[in-house]
């Protein structure tokens, strides 16, 4: 397998060659695509490669992977953003994918976008990564551009990871979609569901309810933008001071779909904010026995299936009295992340306030005792 990278950038001199340095020995083409930098973006590019080009930024991303893709020479083509990097792990598994094929003609990678305290991602999912540019692949879409797929299909073990270093949500996205609209141009479903969520990201909470309502009533969504939305739909109403509104979006979502654990986790959180504890912790209960979710695209939040509903389980049980219970769901959630701050608030919480002898178990012992309950 031989490899183009092709890339499209914009004043990314402080990630760019943090990008570049982690995945060049992988692929055997650099392409670049530069939208209008003004900062060294350029002059740190061609230290990688020859093949950058300008091009003129017009409002859509579309535009310009399809430009930078038109540039690949190579058997497979495969994209980056200049926030993006392979860890070395993941750079020696796509040497060894590129040394051995499958015979596929699309390479799915996680993609990993959040990390906890110790850097170990708790918030993925799959993208197609790795194209056979035969197919003439075609990217759609002005925002979240995405390809039209077509032919074979292969789950990889590769991520490749986000580290962005900016520090502020801007309004891009959502000019451009409103510029879209005013062209005339219409909306997809999926451009539709994004859109919504970019007016919810703006506080613009009203018009997100309308267009995510729209979206999930024209039933031409994909089934996991439409559990996204019902998601969104829910935080909408939150903020909009309706949570009998929030409550029934997040239980639509059972019409696509068996209640996954980020949904369990939205329910629960509902009714502990309505101090309904004992409600609560069923859907926490929920959360924590759901099976995890592999290969079909979705957004996976990893705390949602273990560290989320037992820390809450925790707080739960001390509200409702259960102090045995309490401790030993606090402990679990440390066998998921040890280093977390809130777990440890809690061992000082509990320390403050030792509980009775015949009650009280080393924090060892109940980390032994949640290790047994997950085998």
């Amino acid at each position: 397998m031989t490899i183009s990278l092709c890339m499209i950038v914009k004043n990314e001199e402080q990630v760019l060659a943090r990008c570049l340095d982690s995945v060049r020995s992988c692929v055997d083409e650099i392409i670049i695509a530069d939208t209008g930098s003004t900062d060294r973006t350029g002059e740190i590019a061609r230290k990688y490669t020859d093949k950058v080009y300008p091009f003129s930024w017009r409002d859509d991303f579309s535009a310009a992977r399809n430009f930078s893709f038109s540039k690949a020479t190579m058997d497979y083509i495969l994209w980056l953003d200049a926030d993006d990097i392979l860890t070395p792990e993941n750079a020696r598994l796509l040497r060894e994918l590129k040394a051995a094929p499958p015979p596929a003609d699309i390479v799915m990678m996680k993609y990993h976008t959040a990390f906890d305290e110790d850097d170990n991602p708790i918030f993925s999912y799959y993208r197609e990564r790795l194209i056979r540019r035969a197919l003439r692949p075609v990217w759609r879409g002005r925002v979240h551009e995405a390809l039209e797929l077509k032919g074979s299909i292969f789950y990889s073990d590769i991520a490749v990871t986000h580290r962005s270093v900016k520090t502020a949500y801007s309004d891009r996205n959502l000019r451009i979609y409103e510029r879209q609209i005013d062209d005339g141009d219409p909306l997809s479903p999926r451009d539709q569901f994004y859109y919504g969520r970019e007016l919810y990201y703006h506080g613009q909470y009203e018009r997100a309810e309308d267009v995510l309502t729209h979206f999930l009533k024209s039933g031409q969504g994909w089934v996991e933008n439409c559990i996204e939305a019902c998601r969104f739909l829910s935080y909408c109403r939150t903020a909009l001071g309706n949570p009998d509104g929030a409550l029934r979006a997040l239980t639509e979502t059972f019409q696509y779909t068996a209640p996954r654990a980020e949904v369990c986790c939205e329910i629960g959180n509902h009714f502990m904010e309505q101090e309904e504890y004992q409600t609560a912790v069923f859907w926490y209960e929920t959360a924590r026995t759901r099976p995890r979710r592999e290969e079909n695209g979705g957004f996976i939040c990893e705390d949602c299936y273990g560290f989320l509903p037992c820390i809450q389980l925790c707080v739960c049980y001390d509200r409702l009295g259960d102090r045995e219970k309490a401790e030993f769901y606090n402990a679990l959630a440390g066998s998921f992340r040890p280093h977390a701050p809130a777990y440890l608030y809690n061992l000082r919480y509990f320390a403050r306030h030792p509980s009775s002898p015949a009650a009280k178990k080393t924090d060892g012992a109940q980390q032994e005792q949640a290790r047994n309950i997950l085998i």
